[in-house]
């Protein structure tokens, strides 16, 4: 009820202000004696803390905060049991366990990567985050686990195997990601066709909404092996980039410990074995692992 416009019309309206402000009060009543959200339950904006914590704050409460894709196999994603999986997931709870705590994980859109850390609602964000200048400049990126480019990926029989067969042509992206700024920049002539998450831009490509769908090549070529029909035409397009963690801007004591803990990993291969379990099962020997796997934080 707008309590202001009520007064100014008090003596006109003067018994639906009585009954309104005793209906306000049921309401006020009712929502302070209501059950209240957990502060504990995973994946809830509800959790979000007012301010940065520090590596000891993480360390206090018992529990790792990370955004994490679950839509986008085999990097992040969530299994027919609900139990969040993929190579992004594998070094999380790595994370997770050398730091001695529980992990909670919030699902993210690819736009959402950057706000989720600076609305303090998790730590940090591992959804396939491309290290770019503009990112760098509204988070602080931690040393890359992984490399990649783009690729393109469209049906077979109408396979796109150059930029230039996009011209007049519907390419699929989602938004914020580094697809989506390549194309706007470096081909403007090319209709995109933008979606918020991974699993609709995937099924709008599978319905024939757009005539071919561009992210990370490693995503795309995964993709491709489970969807008949389907072809990566363009297996590299752009520069070769890398994926790392990310945490809020200025959060240095976190940064420093990430740091620290991928020049540690380094030593048993730990990202070789990531991709053993999460990746090759999908790849086969169609890629080799050193074509996407940093160790140490070294290209």
């Amino acid at each position: 009820m707008n309590i202001v416009s009520a007064l100014a019309q008090v003596k006109k309206h003067a018994r639906h202000i009585v009954a309104g402000m005793a209906a306000l009060s049921l309401t006020v009543g009712l929502a302070a004696c209501g059950p209240q959200v957990s502060s504990s339950t995973s994946g809830s904006s509800s959790t979000a803390s007012k301010s940065t914590r520090t590596l000891d704050d993480i360390k206090k409460s018992g529990v790792l905060k990370v955004a994490v894709f679950t839509d986008k196999a085999p990097f992040g994603y969530v299994d027919k049991d609900g139990k969040n999986q993929g190579y992004d997931v594998y070094f999380a709870e790595r994370l997770a366990k050398d730091l001695g705590v529980k992990i909670e994980y919030t699902s993210v859109d690819p736009a959402a990567r950057v706000d989720v850390l600076s609305s303090n609602k998790v730590d940090i964000t591992l959804a396939n985050f491309t290290v770019t200048e503009e990112r760098a400049k509204k988070v602080d990126f931690a040393k890359p686990y992984m490399k990649v480019a783009l690729g393109v990926v469209s049906p077979e029989g109408a396979e796109i195997t150059d930029v230039n067969q996009l011209k007049d042509k519907t390419l699929i992206v989602a938004k914020g990601t580094t697809a989506e700024t390549y194309f706007e920049e470096k081909h403007p002539e090319v209709k995109l066709q933008k979606y918020d998450q991974y699993a609709d831009a995937y099924n709008a490509l599978l319905d024939g909404r757009g005539d071919a769908f561009s992210t990370d090549n490693t995503e795309v070529l995964a993709w491709a092996k489970s969807n008949r029909g389907f072809k990566v035409g363009i297996t590299s397009l752009g520069d070769t980039d890398t994926i790392a963690p990310a945490v809020k801007k200025g959060n240095k004591t976190l940064l420093d410990w990430i740091n620290k803990e991928i020049d540690t990993l380094a030593g048993e291969q730990f990202f070789h074995k990531d991709y053993e379990e999460t990746l090759l099962p999908v790849y086969g020997d169609s890629i080799n692992a050193d074509e996407i796997v940093v160790e140490g934080g070294k290209l």
